[in-house]
């Protein structure tokens, strides 16, 4: 998940100033904190106007065991980004207040076995000046979201007045902050174990707008739909919402929102089970002592005990609906932005060229030359802006398409080297994950922030159901969910390397799948600037991506999946319409063995002495260039050999070939957790980056940079692939090396 790290100098926030009622982005600096450390794409995205929701991690460091709290926190971010607007998880590292946390440090904070702090306003001057590391609160993730101009703050419930305040004057911090920093927090409410009605009172009293969303007006009570109580007002989409917190900014009323979104109906069933353990803990906690800010983390722990992991469920799926509903009221509040101040730029050129014409008309010949050119200037400037708002993002905007199969991957990771088939039970690791050549791609095409329209089939099985849980982030329109079949599934035996020793696989719902399927996307398939398509379909499906893509002029680019799937094109004329092919060494030996009707040439494997691998790839490559216009074979730990035409149109054409080395020598070797989507992931960073414009060179190392992500996971695709270290700059930087000419 994540951003970038947030190390580096401190910079001076750039926020949206308040004009009129209207917003002016970038005009002023809000404010300037010492200790403020903003990621990169949340600084661009706030910058230029983009949706951002800021995300707490007291959750993260308190609300969750581990793993569950990393890999919610990945979760919820993804479902961000699937509504299209940017997450920023904020935290403290070493002193520092981060806005946009990167992967790494996330996985920091969900270490439990660190002593990590839970920051409120009353503890950021201690923990920055300490230079200690915890999670926000409430309180403190919206100091952190004012001070970077993110209007937008999603979490899963807010604290409020505890029962027996009169006798303890305990009221949560989060009301007050709630009153004097304008930022709109979406959240289930508050929990059953507070005063309600006090809570709800408290917050009129320090004049917050609370809006209960959806087709209620009730107050929700966090793991119930429904507390009893009235919110003071309620809305139901997200344009309603974006209208309320447009007019409260603009206001300049220095309050806060909150938004009161209520558990999804199909988890609500079991409140009243939940309820009930919640009254047990709290009695528990009080037989026990425990006061403060110890008893809410005291609290969810035991009623995750007691009610076996649902309350945890519970918990989860708020969290990512409370996130989903503030990713929409985002991007509803950038669309309405963006409107106005197209409208104000029109209205200031049609008051420009009136008076310029009014001058034109007045003064002499010259005069009038004069003012004409500076009335074509300023229609070329107005027009301009419109164009980069407008034209601009609808091009680039466009998706991309991939077409393939998504397989559940059950790893099983040996620890031992001597692995006998004698029965014995031997210790590793098994885990699960979710793969599939296509999906993997637009999975890292997706972090990366490009998610493309993914075409794909699954059962109606409960690995379909992890499986959309897990992708929410993606563009999954186009997966077909077949009734009464089996999601793929494939079963990995690795070494302790991280290698393929074998596999088992059950995927017969992919022969069944037809090219209607992908028919159904000829519009979205003839507007893609490149559509992706694996091995696993048929090769009649294959055959269909390749015509509809050759009628709009697509290239396509063909990733083999493995040697028995390899030379599916070949089977009919795709092959001819093929701009793109990414085998390893064992497929592009299957691939050309079809295409010359010849045996391989030497025997060789990846793990073969270089200058051996090398001489057969390049033979490989050269031959096969005369049907595909670039080829690119991978090798493992040797890096890969990239083939190209010197003009793509002429089969005839001198092959140019490079040769890169896995990882630039300046760097270290990764350590190999994974290589199951190494392949994918320098695919999906390749496809982004050609998608932009960029050589073909510097492509290559893009997604070089992305495979070291994938080996250093168990995933295929690793949350620490984010777009704000794919830039062009960064790939340079990390890929400082040059590819060998062969």
């Amino acid at each position: 998940m994540g951003l970038s790290d947030c190390g580096g100098s401190v910079w001076c926030v750039r926020t949206a100033s308040l004009q009129g009622g209207r917003v002016g982005r970038g005009l002023t600096t809000q404010c300037s904190r010492r200790g403020l450390q903003v990621s990169e794409e949340v600084r661009e995205a706030v910058h230029s106007g983009k949706p951002v929701v800021a995300l707490e991690s007291t959750i993260i460091t308190h609300g969750m065991p581990y793993p569950h709290n990393e890999g919610t926190a990945t979760a919820v971010e993804g479902v961000i980004r699937g509504c299209g607007a940017v997450p920023a998880t904020v935290g403290v590292m070493n002193g520092a207040l981060c806005v946009g946390l990167s992967g790494r440090e996330i996985g920091e904070l969900a270490d439990k076995s660190r002593a990590l702090m839970k920051i409120s306003r009353r503890d950021l001057p201690v923990v920055m000046a300490q230079r200690l590391s915890g999670g926000t609160t409430v309180s403190g993730t919206m100091i952190a979201a004012h001070a970077a101009g993110i209007p937008i703050f999603a979490t899963g419930g807010i604290g409020g007045v505890h029962r027996g305040v009169e006798d303890t004057m305990d009221v949560s911090a989060d009301l007050r902050e709630l009153g004097r920093t304008p930022v709109a927090v979406v959240s289930a409410g508050v929990k059953s174990i507070l005063d309600i009605p006090r809570t709800l009172e408290y917050l009129e009293t320090e004049g917050v707008c609370v809006t209960a969303y959806g087709p209620a007006d009730d107050f929700p009570a966090f793991f119930a739909p429904r507390s009893g109580h009235k919110a003071p007002h309620s809305v139901q989409t997200p344009e309603a919402a974006a209208d309320i917190v447009d007019a409260c900014l603009s206001a300049q009323l220095d309050s806060g929102m909150l938004f009161a979104v209520p558990i999804p109906e199909e988890f609500a069933a079991s409140g009243e089970t939940i309820d009930a353990a919640i009254q047990a803990a709290v009695e528990e906690a009080r037989r026990s002592g425990v006061k403060g800010r110890e008893v809410t983390p005291f609290i969810l722990r035991r009623v995750n005990e007691l009610t076996e992991g649902a309350s945890l469920e519970a918990n989860v799926a708020l969290i990512k609906s409370n996130a989903r509903v503030a990713a929409d009221i985002a991007v509803a509040l950038s669309k309405k932005r963006e409107r106005s101040t197209g409208e104000e730029l029109w209205w200031r050129a049609i008051v420009f060229l009136f008076f310029f014409f009014l001058q034109g008309c007045l003064f002499s010949k010259w005069g009038q030359r004069s003012h004409i050119i500076v009335v074509v200037i300023v229609v070329v400037i107005v027009d301009g802006v419109w164009f980069r708002q407008f034209f601009w993002k609808a091009v680039f905007n466009v998706e991309m398409v991939v077409v393939g199969g998504t397989i559940v991957d059950f790893c099983a990771k040996f620890k031992e080297n001597d692995i006998k088939t004698n029965g014995a039970t031997y210790v590793g690791k098994v885990y699960q994950s979710f793969g599939g050549v296509a999906r993997n791609v637009a999975d890292c095409l997706s972090r990366l922030g490009y998610p493309p329209l993914f075409v794909s089939a699954v059962g109606d099985d409960v690995h379909a159901s992890g499986f959309l849980s897990h992708c929410s982030h993606m563009d999954l329109r186009g997966v077909k969910q077949v009734e009464g079949a089996t999601t793929p599934t494939y079963c990995p035996v690795l070494t302790d390397s991280g290698h393929v020793m074998f596999g088992v696989g059950d995927m017969d719902l992919h022969s069944f799948v037809s090219p209607d399927l992908v028919s159904q996307y000829q519009e979205e398939i003839s507007a893609a600037p490149i559509v992706c398509v694996d091995g696993n379909f048929s090769a009649a499906v294959i055959e269909r991506v390749c015509q509809l893509s050759a009628q709009a002029g697509v290239p396509v680019w063909y990733e083999p999946t493995d040697i028995h799937k390899a030379c599916k094109p070949l089977e009919t004329d795709a092959w001819k319409q093929l701009t793109y092919i990414s085998p390893n060494l064992h497929e592009s030996a299957s691939i050309w063995a079809s295409v010359t009707g010849q045996q391989q040439r030497v025997a060789v494997s990846e793990s073969s002495p270089l200058q051996e691998v090398l001489s057969v790839a390049a033979g490989y490559c050269r031959d096969l260039l005369r049907h595909v216009p670039v080829v690119m074979v991978t090798l493992g730990g040797h890096g890969l050999v990239l083939g190209c035409r010197e003009e793509k149109e002429d089969v005839g054409s001198p092959a140019r070939l490079r040769h890169y080395s896995a990882t630039p020598p300046s760097r270290q070797p990764p350590s190999i957790v994974n290589v199951s989507g190494a392949g994918d992931c320098l695919n999906a960073a390749m496809m982004h980056f050609i998608v932009q414009g960029h050589d073909l060179d510097l492509c290559v190392k893009a997604g070089l940079l992305a495979a070291f992500h994938s080996l250093q996971s168990h995933n295929a695709v690793p949350a620490s692939i984010i777009p704000s270290d794919f830039s062009a700059e960064k790939v340079e930087e990390w890929a400082n090396f040059r590819a060998t000419e062969m």
